[in-house]
């Protein structure tokens, strides 16, 4: 069953209907029992609908004020129905989509990288920050500062062509194992968020990636991991030149940080990439809070939520003290302005599709 629908009513007042339809019926008014009786069934069949769909999110007031919201603003003659070319989905990725311990999942590909092409370059063996990456000194890594990470993904990230970039991608994504879990990167998707953006893009919402990621890095996964068509991506970017190549024409990729798409710059890039504002935002982190303020300023209807990584057992447990993923700013305007902020922990039944069957 898909489409807008509209649910209302626990299970106390589906209860409290049932009854009503017992007495009305047992009075002789059948033709009101049975208008009760389909509108019943309506509530049941909606509830079951949406429990198929959403099964990865505990029964509670965040599911229930994410449908309460796509319901609302998908129900023709609501008084808060959006017309679809203006049901935009806005979505961080690193900590929202998928996790982002103990590092940045790019930052971990380039780590790797520097080390498969390390015997090509026996000087790095000496010079920092490449030999912090081959010594696995993060502490080394960290006092090269900023200079030093872009050195890294100079090395890493340019001097090739979007082409054989993207197949360095996705070689790695298919070989690589993250260091806890054992497993490919693209297993630390969150089951849940799967679920939503299926969800959101049934009721006519386009869904887009908006994140300080590369760009080039998420779109090779981006459609078979989220169903997010690459195009809508939207990424940090560094320069790209034409050339030819013998006969053939090429997009090279250079060492020069183009745009940074973190911060303030995710409500500019939204602008100039999509050119609506979002009615939807989900972010996790203080570098997301610029992009959920411009959603919680459009005009008309709109929903804001942060994901609280909350599951040290199941995920990791971090926020206003996290190097990576910190979320302080962004927790104290969402208690604020009453965003809805989800709870891993309590919110989520489960958290990777590889812990099997959703539990109540």
């Amino acid at each position: 069953m898909r489409g807008p629908t509209r649910c209302s009513g626990s299970l106390i007042q589906i209860g409290v209907r049932a009854m009503r339809i017992g007495k009305r019926a047992a009075r002789g008014d059948v033709q009101r029992a049975l208008r009760l009786g389909i509108a019943l069934l309506s509530v049941l069949l909606c509830t079951l609908v949406h429990a198929e769909e959403l099964a990865s999110w505990r029964d509670g007031p965040v599911k229930q004020a994410i449908i309460d919201f796509v319901s609302a603003v998908t129900t023709p003659g609501s008084a808060q129905f959006i017309e679809p070319p203006q049901r935009i989905a806005v979505f961080d990725n690193d900590g929202t989509l998928w996790a982002e311990q103990p590092a940045y999942f790019q930052l971990l590909f380039a780590f790797d990288r520097i080390k498969a092409l390390a015997p090509s370059h026996p000087q790095w063996k000496t010079q920092q920050p490449y030999a912090a990456v081959l010594n696995n000194d993060m502490q080394a890594l960290a006092d090269s500062g900023e200079q030093g990470l872009l050195k890294i993904l100079a090395a890493t990230h340019a001097g090739m062509t979007t082409a054989e970039f993207r197949q360095i991608v996705l070689d790695w994504l298919g070989s690589a194992r993250h260091p806890r879990f054992g497993r490919p990167y693209t297993e630390l998707v969150y089951q849940p968020m799967r679920e939503l953006l299926e969800y959101l893009r049934d009721r006519g919402f386009k869904t887009f990636i908006v994140s300080g990621g590369g760009v080039e890095f998420m779109r090779p996964f981006s459609e078979s991991a989220y169903g997010i068509v690459p195009e809508r991506v939207i990424g940090s970017r560094v320069a790209t030149r034409f050339t030819m190549r013998g006969d053939k024409p090429v997009l090279i990729r250079e060492p020069i940080v183009e745009f940074v798409d973190d911060g303030p710059g995710k409500p500019v890039a939204i602008d100039h990439f999509i050119g609506r504002p979002p009615v939807f935002a989900f972010g996790n982190s203080d570098g997301d809070l610029p992009m959920l303020q411009w959603t919680a300023a459009t005009p008309g209807p709109h929903f804001v939520a942060l994901l609280h990584h909350t599951d040290g057992d199941r995920e990791w447990a971090y926020d206003r003290r996290s190097r990576v993923g910190r979320l302080d700013q962004a927790l104290d305007q969402a208690v604020v302005r009453g965003w809805v902020v989800v709870d891993m922990k309590r919110d989520w039944r489960r958290v990777f599709a590889f812990e099997g069957a959703a539990q109540r």
